[in-house]
């Protein structure tokens, strides 16, 4: 049954975190784009307990879908699913990256994040080993095959990053000569904070700052977490990142920082509110309660598409207009 559309705007304290900041934001704000997941758990294998937190691109005209599905017993794989229209997927029967590698054994591959660069993509994802979780990266031309680069970003080491490494979003395009990404760590007082470093291969990362280039709010509704989610957008002014945070209830919302497009270690804006948060039931209750999490972004012609994980168990998508 084809999903309802939303008519309602998000409240207006959401709405105004939108209030035209510094520099350009290029989407207005957000509608859900169906009532219900676009995508749930199915069977009784490898996406029995979740399919979340989905990174999507348009190829070959077509939506693509690669999004982490969990078993019973809390292993991870990626699955692909492919749309006409962006709202409703067909998922091809078996996962096309699995655990395979030490850094990845009995925990899983999680948490894509997607971005093109020449007649290449590039996968980041958590590898998870029930031990430890580090950012790692593959690449592959079709979205099907991929081939491993391995771990890009070790736990444990950093400036100030003293834990596991998690979602890397890639700039789009070079800045400065150099290609750059943001990213999550764990900072000495186990809060999880934001992180950025610099590349000219793609491969071998440099840290770009001593600190977070996003920190934690504490008493906001970022207080614990502040994390990258889909690749970010970039306008003539600005380097515009949907994140999404967590207060120290470990309630998930979204929101929008903008970096100087000139120097991606320069903070321009941030959202005082969050711009989207759970609201409906399946958002609200899942494997994890209370999470909205952002993970895939695609303009559409005068939209902008922005998929999510629901409560660690959904997929759902808003939709916002380009401005």
């Amino acid at each position: 049954m084809k999903s309802k559309t939303l008519v309602s705007i998000i409240p207006l304290a959401a709405a105004l975190a939108f209030a035209t900041p510094t520099t350009d934001i290029p989407f207005s704000p957000w509608t859900r784009a169906a009532n219900a997941p676009i995508l749930s758990p199915q069977g009784n294998t490898w996406e029995s307990a979740g399919t979340f937190n989905p990174a999507v691109v348009f190829h070959d005209n077509k939506f693509v879908m690669l999004y982490r599905a969990q078993d019973s017993s809390g292993t991870s794989r990626l699955g692909y699913a492919e749309s006409i229209d962006g709202l409703h997927f067909t998922r091809r029967p078996d996962p096309i990256l699995f655990p395979e590698a030490a850094y990845e054994k009995d925990g899983g591959v999680e948490d894509p994040r997607l971005q093109k660069f020449g007649d290449a993509y590039y996968l980041t994802y958590t590898g998870y080993n029930k031990k430890d979780a580090q950012l790692c990266l593959a690449t592959s031309r079709d979205l099907i095959h991929w081939e491993r680069q391995g771990v890009i970003l070790p736990a444990y080491k950093g400036n100030w990053n003293k834990g596991w490494t998690k979602s890397g979003a890639m700039v789009p395009e070079k800045i400065n000569g150099k290609y750059w990404m943001y990213w999550l760590g764990t900072a000495g007082d186990k809060t999880d904070q934001m992180g950025l470093s610099w590349s000219t291969d793609l491969i071998n990362w440099t840290e770009a700052t001593t600190t977070p280039v996003l920190p934690r709010r504490p008493g906001k509704f970022d207080s614990r977490v502040v994390e990258p989610g889909p690749p970010p957008i970039l306008t003539d002014r600005g380097i515009v990142l949907v994140y999404n945070g967590a207060d120290d209830r470990l309630v998930y919302r979204t929101a929008v920082a903008v970096f100087d497009r000139n120097d991606p270690r320069k903070l321009l804006y941030r959202s005082e509110k969050p711009i989207f948060f759970p609201e409906n039931e399946w958002e609200k209750v899942g494997q994890v309660p209370n999470v909205v999490f952002v993970e895939g972004m695609v303009q559409e012609k005068n939209r902008f598409l922005f998929y999510y994980g629901a409560a660690d168990k959904y997929i759902g998508v808003a939709e916002a207009p380009v401005r």
